[in-house]
């Protein structure tokens, strides 16, 4: 079982407890409540204290390929693209979402690179800027 929209550590320890396979660390786009904090925010947060427990993904605010390295340090095991496959689509249909992917996987390359990363499994939390 997957939980998606967990933005709380006691929640994320509470679904753990429960034996939940995945954690999805997702505000929904922010479309659920304005002003919604980012799931970025949330996630070293959830990944500390049930990421030896389960498996956790990034969802909500995935636009470039520096967002899903961003992720990646900080933990999650991948991310969810929603709004950006959709309007790929929209904007190209298949081709769209094709083109898309190839783009997020040459930002994802650039990032590492200019990281001094050529192995996304050894990207970790001192590669990015946590303030």
């Amino acid at each position: 079982m997957i939980l998606k929209g967990v933005m709380d550590v006691q929640d994320a320890q509470i679904a753990a407890n429960l034996g939940v396979d995945g954690i999805i660390v997702s505000n929904h786009g922010g479309r659920q409540q304005d002003g919604a904090s980012s799931s970025i925010a949330y996630l070293p947060k959830i990944v500390d204290a049930v990421g030896d427990r389960v498996q956790i993904v990034m969802d909500s605010g995935v636009r470039s390929g520096q967002d899903i390295f961003r992720a990646l340090a900080l933990g999650a095991l991948g991310t969810m693209l929603g709004r950006a496959m959709v309007y790929a689509l929209g904007a190209m249909g298949e081709n769209g979402v094709s083109t898309l992917l190839e783009i997020l996987e040459k930002e994802l390359r650039t990032t590492m690179g200019l990281s001094g990363r050529t192995d996304v499994a050894k990207v970790d939390a001192t590669d990015v800027f946590q303030a």
